[in-house]
């Protein structure tokens, strides 16, 4: 008898476990949408005078604000649990919306991420203050903008350019914040597989499959 509680203990007990925590909420098959079809960013430029859409890229995108450079850690958290480990994927980029003026706060950030990462899917777009709040209102989301037009959470927006999160009512997320890495570890990364999952099947389906994903 005791040998076989050993036995269950040993080896069913641990498959029953993962049976269960496979079939939690982040087993699903499609992130939910939390708003359709968000706007693109027009004519605003980057450090090099490019423009950058959110059109036919899975992107994460945040919003800076003024004061970047003293949350500049937020990024770093970024960077650290999330861009390592998938920016070589070619259909992604981290996009950080910035207000005009913060760009050499934003060069001496790059430089930094530079000496130990490749930044070239790292894009950080300039315009003013009123048209990215007036921008992020148009995400029609829960969260607001702080007094430096800037926030610490960052966003997942698919290839049709809608914004990606959860929406149980328990378990509402439309964004991700930096500040945590423990939440860059497991909330986000967890929904985030799920976008490529996602996109791998499709492709799967189509038999159309690619290395960009």
């Amino acid at each position: 008898m005791k040998k076989n509680i050993v036995l269950f203990v040993l080896f069913v007990l641990p498959i029953v476990a993962y049976l269960f925590f496979a079939s939690g909420v982040n087993s699903f098959t499609k992130l939910p949408i939390i708003t359709p079809s968000i706007p693109d960013f027009g004519n605003w430029e980057t450090l090099n005078n490019e423009k950058v859409s959110l059109d036919n890229k899975i992107t994460i995108l945040g919003f800076a604000g003024t004061d970047v450079v003293k949350h500049r850690g937020n990024l770093f958290n970024l960077n650290e649990k999330i861009y390592q480990r998938y920016h070589t994927f070619k259909d992604l980029q981290f996009v950080m919306v910035c207000p005009l003026g913060t760009e050499n706060d934003i060069r001496s950030i790059m430089d930094a991420l530079d000496e130990f990462t490749d930044v070239s899917q790292w894009h950080f777009v300039f315009t003013t203050p009123e048209q990215i709040n007036e921008y992020y209102s148009q995400l029609k989301l829960v969260g607001k903008l702080d007094e430096n037009s800037g926030t610490s959470d960052v966003y997942i927006v698919d290839k049709k350019r809608n914004l990606r999160g959860r929406k149980e009512k328990k378990g509402y997320k439309e964004g991700y914040d930096t500040f945590h890495p423990a939440e860059l570890s497991n909330e986000m990364l967890d929904d985030f597989k799920v976008i490529l999952y996602e996109y791998r099947a499709a492709l799967k389906k189509n038999n159309n499959a690619t290395k960009q994903l």
